[in-house]
């Protein structure tokens, strides 16, 4: 090439590579998503021939995140998300509990500490934002009840989850870390004591809190105002601008000034523009380009993924797709019903939660980092995530069909 182009070699070879495999898992009767998968195998580091530059695919797949998250907020309200807090909130916590301490337990079988156990079993209890969420649009399912619990059980794993990674560092001695990263640059260990660690969840509370303050109380009055000014101009094209802003804006700032996940601050940007008259023409304007960067974002997965771990490590990575797919499925199934749901509510967020992805990347990373787990859980999650993906598709299809023969028996 005649000029060093890496993002712009990045998003054509992973997204041209992605659309040829695709249409080949399409002829096959496979899920699209098995060759967005293969693509970004193919274009990883494991493999010979072409490396793509994974930190840019990931940043790439991380605007995917804000977009779907954005676009999940437009369709969201404030009631709408208190309207599910009752189940939500100690499903997700019983869920991650459940999650990770199987974690735990397979990591103690294969000879792991505590720490690298609690930071693996964190790992393998989050699941998927965009998975999930293609998973509901695809059937519509959003705005419906089991939608609205599925999209509130997510939040508050985000939620769950920010806390865990900001405390994770301060206690990286006591999980059996070290003080420096593995790569050698300097980071800060806090001294263990109770007074740290609650000082960290005072100001990660402070900062949250303020955040969502701010949204609501000034957010829901600025965002839509903004909107509609610009809608009065008349250009379309400076409107598609406006929202893309707003979104973007919302998502780096809640994250740069208050600690927020990207995420979590695209879906209050979206949740609090859904205020506005004009929230479903901002969601058909944003849908082409949550599309694009949603199919990165499983290139991204794909580029991650060390095909040597089924050989080495074949026992483990079953472990480890057991708890994904199995344990934590039935968990958010027990946990559905005991609340007193249908079980086809149930069955839709047990397999809406049966696979992970972005955080749990980020979690295995930092664990890494730190020094607190070995390289082989790195690679059991990313091949983990692989495979629940590549499952997830499956399981709902099981589903529709099962909810097809029970209705078609209601109905007889």
């Amino acid at each position: 090439m005649p000029h060093e182009t890496p993002l712009i070699a990045t998003i054509v070879v992973g997204l041209c590579l992605a659309f040829a495999l695709a249409l080949l898992a399409q002829r096959l009767k496979l899920p699209l998503i098995a060759g967005y998968l293969l693509a970004g195998v193919i274009v990883g580091p494991f493999t010979p021939g072409y490396v793509a530059d994974q930190k840019l695919a990931t940043e790439l797949a991380e605007l995917g995140v804000i977009l779907l998250m954005f676009g999940v907020g437009l369709h969201f309200s404030v009631r709408d998300l208190l309207s599910v807090k009752t189940i939500a909130v100690p499903g997700a916590v019983g869920q991650i509990a459940v999650a990770t301490g199987a974690g735990v337990l397979l990591a103690w079988a294969l000879g792991w500490g505590l720490g690298a156990g609690v930071i693996f079993g964190l790992s393998l209890s989050v699941a998927s934002t965009v998975v999930l969420l293609r998973a509901l649009q695809d059937r519509g399912l959003i705005e419906t009840e089991r939608g609205r619990i599925a999209v509130g059980w997510l939040i508050v794993e985000d939620l769950v989850m920010v806390v865990s990674l900001v405390l994770i560092p301060p206690l990286a001695g006591l999980l059996g870390g070290q003080t420096q990263p593995v790569d050698g640059q300097a980071a800060e260990v806090v001294a263990l004591g109770v007074g740290p660690v609650v000082a960290t969840l005072l100001v990660t509370a402070a900062k949250v809190g303020a955040f969502v303050a701010l949204m609501l109380l000034v957010g829901q009055r600025v965002i839509p105002a903004v909107l509609h000014y610009v809608a009065h101009t008349g250009s379309r094209e400076l409107f598609r601008l406006s929202v893309l802003a707003i979104a973007l804006g919302v998502a780096f700032g809640s994250s740069t000034l208050f600690g927020v996940s990207f995420a979590l601050g695209a879906f209050f940007a979206g949740m609090v523009m859904a205020g506005s008259t004009l929230s479903q023409q901002a969601a058909r304007e944003t849908l082409p380009l949550r599309d694009a960067f949603a199919v990165l974002f499983f290139v991204s997965v794909g580029m991650l993924f060390n095909p040597m771990v089924v050989v080495t490590a074949p026992l483990a990575l079953v472990g480890t797709v057991v708890i994904i797919v199995g344990i934590k499925a039935l968990a958010a199934y027990g946990i559905v019903v005991a609340f007193g749901y249908e079980r086809s509510v149930a069955l839709t967020i047990s397999a809406s939660l049966a696979q992970i992805g972005e955080f749990s990347f980020i979690l295995i990373v930092m664990g890494l980092s730190l020094g607190i787990v070995p390289q082989e859980a790195k690679d059991l999650v990313v091949a983990g995530a692989m495979l629940s993906i590549l499952a997830n598709p499956l399981l709902f299809r099981m589903l529709d069909r099962w909810s097809a023969r029970h209705e078609a028996k209601a109905a007889g």
